[in-house]
């Protein structure tokens, strides 16, 4: 299966103004791996389905947050 985050590495010049970032990373959605729909895919049950946004496992896509909530903070 292919990797659905991938990165890349922008150009840092050196006169840059603002922190250099290395290394910065995109996603690539399921949907562009697949050139059309086969029949008979697998799928999930109706309630999965609502909570993940999709019918089928083939295009779930996870969404990872970059955020990362700091303790105590509840919303």
């Amino acid at each position: 299966m292919t990797k659905q985050t991938r990165e890349w590495y922008p150009f840092v010049g050196p006169f840059d103004p603002c922190p250099p970032k290395y290394v910065k990373s995109y996603s690539v959605p399921p949907n562009q791996f697949i050139p059309y729909q086969p029949m008979n895919l697998p799928q999930f049950p109706l309630a999965d389905a609502l909570r993940l946004g999709t019918l089928w496992p083939a295009l779930f896509s996870p969404y990872e947050s970059k955020c990362r909530p700091t303790e105590g903070n509840n919303g």
